[in-house]
């Protein structure tokens, strides 16, 4: 059903967030997808957000940037599907899965930038003491400020008074714990929440995330990818600008951002559900006697630069440290809040390690120290407490995840009777592929399961996500709930 008398265009953002720092979806991913049918809208609305919720003295306001899809709407009681937006731009509203359920429920689909990502930027410049008002806790009471804005900006336009539509929200990753986070600190604001890949526990050092990549890889391919970073090191040690250079990465001075970036490239395979594309040449290549650094070093370039659209940029502490808002902004911004809220330090285990054991703990320390100045470390147990980690004590969640994801194991991953947990079990199912489906590079329309190793586990997971919204959005309308 397509309305024709609200002159809104209700759109959804595309939350290929987190890449394995958590950073944001490669800027070169977006704007192919920008320039395709992708996006279900890429119309925006702006409305004035409040800059400090914690205090009652200081009255700034900010430009927020959101968006809106009502071609599915159910006048006038259908349902609204909040679709949080992650750490990088909020370009438009993806064609993914969301939009499959928007249109078996009747729900209009809203989609808020979060604060200083994108267009949404309160200051001119990102120093780090302008980023002060950078934190999950200021983003969820964004969303329940927007909420009720739209709510009452809805009702206008119906000619209504006092009425509410019932609620649910969505994300993925980081996202996806806003999701969770927002049911557990605002439960009368929606009816229910769905948190994918939802990386609800701030970890310092993350050692579970390196494991899952070797687990996943299997046992030929984790040996392959340790063999290539010990050859890596002992070039790095007699030819280092020549090591670098054949991965087009002689930016990155800093031998820490370097190997990072060697570990990343490899992470995202598994991540986003191309595991092949990494393991079968590499594994080849050690097979075959073959210099396995130039095999490497082919995949990180023609599919991690290449395919999937990462910059080199990313890794480097010196663009890390400029503070004018760009397109790079977005890099700086989510370290930012590893830095101050959950670290996710992806270290090196004790053994058995597939990235470099210079990719440390001290690493990390001296990154935020050199990128935001003295005094920023994370605040994990703070952030832990705040919001009970995978303790989390909410209702009415549902989480999934998948099977080859390695930050699951941030995730909550055991059922409880108000918050059931799933995970997607097969070959490439990876981070967000219930919304997402498989691979996610480029993304497919509506989150095609069909390319999944195993489709109808991805299925099975989504019939049950469903089958818990339809029941929290009809306990909802039965108990006629009216937050205001």
């Amino acid at each position: 059903m397509r309305m024709v008398f609200i002159v809104l265009s209700l759109s959804f953002f595309l939350i290929l967030s987190s890449v394995s720092y958590g950073f944001p979806v490669p800027r070169s991913l977006l704007q192919r997808l920008s320039e395709s049918n992708d996006y279900l809208t890429t119309k925006e609305f702006w409305f004035n957000q409040i800059l400090d919720h914690y205090s009652p003295y200081d009255h700034r306001q900010f430009k927020q940037r959101y968006y809106e899809f009502l071609d599915y709407f159910r006048i006038p009681d259908g349902p609204i599907f909040l679709n949080i937006c992650g750490e990088s731009s909020c370009n438009g509203i993806a064609n993914d899965y969301l939009s499959v359920l928007a249109k078996k429920f009747g729900a209009a689909v809203v989609s808020l930038e979060h604060r200083y990502y994108g267009k949404s930027t309160p200051f001119k410049s990102t120093k780090t003491k302008n980023l002060r008002y950078l934190s999950s806790k200021q983003a969820l009471f964004d969303l329940a400020i927007f909420r009720q804005h739209y709510q009452e900006s809805l009702n206008l336009k119906l000619n209504r008074t006092n009425v509410e539509n019932p609620w649910f929200v969505f994300g993925i990753s980081y996202a996806g714990a806003l999701s969770a986070w927002f049911r557990l600190k605002f439960p009368h604001l929606t009816c229910g929440s769905l948190a994918s890949s939802a990386v609800v526990l701030a970890v310092y050092n993350f050692t579970e995330f390196d494991q899952q990549i070797g687990e996943s890889a299997g046992a030929k391919c984790k040996a392959a990818l340790q063999e290539t970073t010990r050859l890596v090191e002992e070039r790095l040690a007699s030819e280092q600008n020549a090591v670098k250079t054949l991965f087009d990465a002689a930016e990155l001075e800093i031998d820490g951002d370097f190997l990072y970036f060697l570990a990343d490239a490899a992470v995202i395979a598994f991540q986003y559900g191309n595991p092949d594309k990494l393991c079968s040449p590499l594994v080849e290549a050690k097979k075959a006697g073959e210099d396995l650094v130039e095999a490497y070093a082919k995949y990180v370039k023609e599919y991690f630069i290449g395919s999937f659209g990462a910059s080199v940029h990313t890794y480097n502490q010196k663009i890390l440290k400029d503070t004018a808002v760009t397109e790079n902004s977005s890099d700086r911004l989510w370290w930012f809040q590893v830095c101050t809220e959950v670290a996710f330090f992806q270290v090196a285990p004790s053994n058995d390690s597939i990235r470099s054991s210079k990719v440390d703990t001290r690493y990390h320390l001296d990154l935020c120290k050199n990128v935001f100045g003295e005094g920023i470390y994370p605040e994990v147990n703070v952030t832990n407490i705040y919001y009970g980690g995978t303790k989390i004590a909410g209702s009415k969640i549902v989480f999934t995840n998948g099977s080859q994801d390695p930050w699951r194991h941030a995730s909550k991953q055991i059922s409880s009777p108000d918050m059931p947990s799933y995970v997607i079990t097969c070959h490439n199912c990876g981070h967000g592929t219930d919304l997402r489906g498989c691979p996610q590079a480029p993304l497919s329309l509506e989150g095609n399961a069909q390319n999944c190793s195993s489709p109808e586990a991805v299925h099975k997971v989504r019939q049950q996500v469903t089958e818990q919204i339809d029941l929290w959005l009809s306990e909802c309308h039965a108990s006629g709930r009216n937050y205001i």
